[in-house]
């Protein structure tokens, strides 16, 4: 695993080979930021990282400038990593072991952007359910975007405030904003979403 950009970039991070995780690839985590970078400038943007596993997307984002950033993870091995390696790299990465339904339900703090990457797996209603609870208690900032990758088993299309989505592989990005961008959502009907092109 490396950090792809910023001030870390190219450093690799060798988390322990027995976390339960699915870390984004790389070639994944290279077309969301140059997707990010159109709308955010990162320095000093406060960042949620949900089911955070490695802490991969939090490093990224922290070697561009964010923060704070907190990092949610319901496996202490993860959330001990996270921490570790925050301190190595003097990243501001707060890191927190919790059932990421219940920190979004109590937090009161919101943020410019919020990545999810919930397990494949997990239901839809479930996928559902982290969405509707950014909204509900306004945890994400006037104009924030939220990010949640998910497969293209599931389908987040048809929720409020969806804005649009990007494919890679087996992965999918769903993006999500208060104001609908109509310019962004023609760009993704009339384009190849399929496949990432380097």
């Amino acid at each position: 695993m490396r950090i792809i950009s910023g001030k870390y970039k190219g450093r690799r991070i060798s988390p322990p080979k027995n976390l339960p995780v699915r870390p984004t690839t790389d070639m994944s985590k290279e077309a969301l930021f140059n997707i990010l970078n159109n709308y955010f400038n990162f320095s000093e943007l406060k960042v949620l990282d949900l089911f955070a596993g490695t802490g991969n997307i939090s490093y990224e984002f922290a070697s561009r400038g964010c923060e704070p950033i907190t990092s949610v993870d319901g496996d202490m091995g993860c959330v001990s990593f996270i921490k570790k390696t925050a301190q190595e790299f003097d990243f501001d990465i707060t890191a927190i072991k919790s059932d990421v339904f219940k920190f979004l339900e109590k937090s009161k703090a919101s943020y410019d952007i919020i990545f999810a990457d919930p397990p494949y797996g997990m239901e839809q209603k479930e996928f559902e359910k982290i969405i509707e609870l950014v909204f509900e208690n306004e945890l994400l900032e006037e104009d924030g975007m939220m990010i949640v990758e998910h497969s293209k088993h599931t389908k987040l299309d048809h929720l409020e405030n969806h804005s649009f989505n990007r494919n890679y592989g087996g992965s999918v990005f769903s993006f999500f904003e208060y104001e609908h961008n109509e310019d962004e959502e023609e760009i993704d009907e009339d384009g190849d979403d399929d496949e990432f092109d380097s």
